[in-house]
């Protein structure tokens, strides 16, 4: 493993950096008896709120905890106004891209991005050529995944734009370093993130459809055997909104309505955490039990909002996200302030050679996948599954993309055998609307198993509270 970038200790294992100072100290401590009752009570809160996370493949249909550490990953105010900068920076372009692609497609007569890789895009959506959405606004709600890497540069791993997900895990995860260790915000000024919710309904309400002064907002969930469903529940709950499901709600004279004690109430903005193909059977899969017949025709129509807008997958997906920065760099006129990770497009020939040719070193992923499956760690890979995902990259070349193996920043975790580093990524919360905003924080994922760097839940990774400090 080549060596890694440590978010508390400089020149090696010496010099603890300035920001960690007081949190080493505080660390010093700790018994190993208080750890273990702390980490104990954590998960049984977490257990009795019902913060599970739903496991698919092979253990499908149980329920998990998702690991809690309670050792915080600290950033320091300038480091998090440089990110916040270049998130801004990015979203606002992302944005920009996809109402041109389904408007003037200027990006592609320029020739800064081949047709075929949008128009033959499984994310993109013909029925959304020429329409007019709410302010413009496709991308309400990004989930941009950062890692740092080298000296400590940030980069973006990837952009989440269709209906990303954590943010409840941010949320709970500081209510519950709050609760189990109150004397240790009395030594950092850390920046807040309890009121997103408040954000996130101001944001989603100010994207209502013209003409509408006072509009009812709702979560809709797929239902409770989603993986996600506690997030979606406790967003609802926590914005003072209607949790509702495909079922709840109708069409009518050209509106979207849901049904309630009291009769039908319309609804105009809908944060929605079901996939495109699942949002309405008459115009997608017709076998979806989960939507709203009609309501494509009710949004063509500018008479609801969806967040995030159908159609912003193409935005997100792997083969797009190489041109990012020259997306920038053609709606802002701007350098990008973050930087992508280097990117072989396995649709290229000589990427492709390439590739194939240093599979034991590099992350090859599905342009598709998510959640990290369909992917091959190299390094972490043996002979006979490295040559396996050969003879699928060589059938589907453009169904791939490559990158090094990034040494991901690591932050002392609590494991079995004590404290130690585990690598670590960051996934900030962007909310566009009227303005694009964010909470000074996001989700911290930590890969739990020695040498990994796959952090997702899916994978066997936890979580960290997030704490930004202020100036």
């Amino acid at each position: 493993m080549p060596n890694f970038f440590n978010e508390m200790y400089s020149d090696g294992s010496a010099q603890v950096r300035e920001h960690y100072r007081e949190l080493k100290a505080w660390l010093n401590e700790q018994t190993p008896d208080t750890v273990a009752a702390k980490r104990g009570e954590a998960d049984l809160i977490f257990r009795r709120v019902g913060i599970t996370f739903a496991v698919y493949g092979n253990d499908a249909g149980t329920e998990r905890l998702i690991p809690f550490d309670i050792i915080p990953r600290i950033i320091p105010a300038a480091e998090w106004n440089t990110l916040e900068t270049g998130l801004v920076q990015r979203v606002k372009a992302l944005n920009m891209f996809i109402h041109d692609i389904y408007h003037d497609q200027n990006i592609v007569k320029a020739g800064v991005i081949p047709a075929d890789q949008l128009f033959r895009n499984a994310q993109y959506r013909p029925e959304m050529q020429g329409i007019s959405v709410a302010s413009d606004i496709y991308a309400h709600i990004a989930g941009i995944d950062i890692v740092r890497a080298g000296e400590g540069e940030f980069y973006v791993l990837e952009d989440n734009l269709r209906v990303p997900s954590g943010v409840s895990y941010m949320l709970e995860d500081r209510k519950m370093m709050m609760r189990l260790f109150p004397e240790l915000f009395s030594r950092y000024k850390v920046a807040p993130v309890a009121h997103y919710p408040d954000m996130l309904l101001d944001n989603l309400r100010s994207v209502a459809p013209v003409g509408v002064i006072n509009p009812t907002v709702v979560v809709m969930t797929p239902g409770m055997y989603n993986s996600a469903y506690f997030e979606h529940a406790f967003l609802a709950q926590q914005m003072g909104v209607e949790l509702v499901e495909g079922k709840d709600m109708f069409v009518d004279d050209n509106a979207v309505f849901m049904r309630t004690t009291r009769g039908p109430k319309r609804v105009d903005v809908i944060y929605r955490r079901i996939d495109d193909d699942f949002l309405d059977p008459l115009a997608f899969r017709p076998d979806s039990s989960l939507g709203v017949p009609g309501l494509l025709s009710v949004y063509r129509a500018g008479r609801v909002t969806l967040a995030n807008a159908i159609g912003t997958g193409v935005a997100d997906d792997k083969s797009i996200y190489p041109f990012v920065p020259e997306m920038i760099r053609f709606y802002l006129s701007e350098e990008p302030i973050l930087n992508n990770v280097p990117t072989f497009q396995c649709r290229k020939k000589e990427d492709l050679e390439y590739t194939l040719a240093h599979l034991s070193e590099l992350v090859v992923k599905e342009v598709h996948g998510a959640g990290g499956y369909g992917m091959l760690v190299g390094p972490a890979s043996t002979k006979a599954e490295i040559e396996a995902f050969r003879e699928r990259v060589i059938a589907r070349p453009d169904g791939y993309i490559a990158q090094p193996t990034l040494a991901l920043s690591a932050c002392p975790t609590y494991v079995e055998s004590g404290v130690a580093p585990r690598h670590i990524d960051l996934r900030p919360f962007v909310l566009s609307g009227k303005t694009i905003s964010m909470v000074k924080g996001g989700l911290t994922r930590v890969a739990l198993k020695e040498g990994s760097l796959v952090v997702n839940s899916s994978q066997g990774g936890g979580t960290k509270d997030t704490w930004v400090l202020e100036k």
